[in-house]
């Protein structure tokens, strides 16, 4: 007779605060936000984090723990008119305190955020908005303000093993009395999925239902590659990636993307990553890594795999085998502490826009000078702020084109002396 029963992810969805795994940070017994639930306060949250780390989870079981009735929304299927139909009911169904519950809350438009925002404001709903996207990118600032954001982390091999054990162990919630798990596909599992629960969960019931559970049958099955044996985590997997093609080393650089893809990675996850290495860790050594970098992640993002791992294999050995500079990335490191550490220092006079009358009158422009008017394009003119005048941010290194940067400010510089 076929099992009727809910998905085994969701029979094993955790009903109290304790039984979560994986985000101890903000659940442990002494950790503030705990501490702040269990005195009954419950504030609008912003919950962001990747797939099956706990996001509706947690909005559940937090609304429950401090009393409130929890009514959910898909920002995929719902809108406006949704939430107005919420709001109105609101006051006749139930006199406990609304929290609203929205899930993917990065779909809805700036319109449907600004329909949202007042209740949030006057306290009518308390919000918990659940996105795997970046809310500082998605969501309305003065949405993102009235909110507490909660930043969720994959969930460790080690606590979804754990989740699993639970599942195996628990014949009323988990796996049917008597099925056949071997240790080992758990362990297996676990660090096979990513940090992803309802993932681990998913594919555990699916080998089930075939019969025993074994790391024979997860690699039959087609669907599963393992990570190395020694349990490295996903994120350890990227971190080796990215070192070493820092260490201009392309065997290795191929050989954990290698291991990216073929456990399942969207091919555009790790183009982005070459994106960000290719300014950070090449950067004005050989400004051709960003635009081959690029190019890569727009091609995946329009050929997809198999294809994809081609234009992957071309920007990576590129960028392994690319001269090394991190020079700019200190650069604007540097100017953004100087920001921070002195203000909104003013705009020298001679700099200053003047696109009218009473600005050139006030002597905005001024005594500006034109370097394309001298000789070598270049003129001593000062371009910091009075404060800063002898701050150097970019110090060229001797690699690749940046030796050729570095020449030709040094050659400014004599030529400038000399005038």
């Amino acid at each position: 007779m076929a099992d009727a029963r809910p998905p085994l992810a969701e029979r094993m969805r955790p009903r109290t605060l304790d039984e979560i795994v994986g985000q101890e940070k903000l659940l442990a017994a002494n950790a503030p936000f705990r501490r702040a639930l269990g005195a009954g306060k419950l504030r609008s949250l912003l919950l962001w984090g990747p797939p099956g780390c706990g996001k509706t989870t947690l909005a559940r079981v937090l609304a429950d723990a401090v009393g409130f009735r929890l009514v959910g929304l898909s920002a995929v299927l719902s809108g406006v008119k949704e939430l107005k139909d919420i709001l109105d009911q609101r006051p006749t169904l139930d006199a406990r305190p609304l929290c609203l519950f929205v899930d993917e809350i990065h779909r809805w438009n700036k319109a449907q955020q600004d329909a949202l925002l007042p209740h949030v404001e006057s306290g009518a709903v308390t919000l918990v908005g659940a996105t795997t996207e970046n809310p500082a990118f998605h969501l309305i600032p003065a949405l993102r303000s009235r909110c507490e954001l909660l930043i969720l982390e994959p969930v460790r091999p080690e606590a979804i093993r754990a989740l699993l054990g639970r599942a195996v162990a628990d014949s009323e919630r988990g796996l049917p009395s008597g099925a056949e798990v071997n240790d080992d596909a758990l362990d297996a599992i676990a660090r096979a999925t990513d940090g992803d629960a309802r993932r681990a969960l998913s594919m555990l019931e699916r080998l089930a239902d075939r019969g025993p559970v074994t790391v024979e049958a997860m690699k039959a099955a087609g669907n599963v590659i393992l990570h190395d044996r020694d349990g490295d985590a996903h994120y350890d997997v990227v971190s080796a990636f990215i070192k070493s093609m820092r260490g201009s080393h392309a065997d290795g650089a191929l050989y954990w993307m290698a291991r990216m893809l073929e456990g399942g990675e969207d091919p555009v996850f790790v183009a982005r990553r070459m994106v960000i290495f290719a300014s950070e860790d090449i950067g004005n050594a050989d400004p051709r890594a960003l635009q081959v970098a690029v190019a890569a992640m727009e091609g995946c993002a329009r050929i997809g795999m198999p294809e994809a791992r081609i234009l992957l294999g071309q920007a990576c050995t590129f960028l392994a085998t690319s001269p090394k500079s991190n020079a700019s990335y200190r650069a604007i490191d540097a100017a953004i502490a100087a920001v921070k550490e002195t203000g909104a220092l003013p705009v020298p006079m001679h700099l200053r826009n003047a696109p009218t009358g009473l600005a050139k009158a006030m002597g905005h422009g001024a005594a500006y000078l034109y370097p394309h008017d001298h000789p070598d394009h270049i003129v001593a003119q000062a371009y910091l702020p009075e404060a800063l005048s002898d701050r150097v941010f970019y110090t060229p290194t001797n690699q690749g084109v940046e030796k050729t940067i570095g020449e030709r400010l040094a050659w400014w510089k004599r030529r400038l002396a000399e005038r």
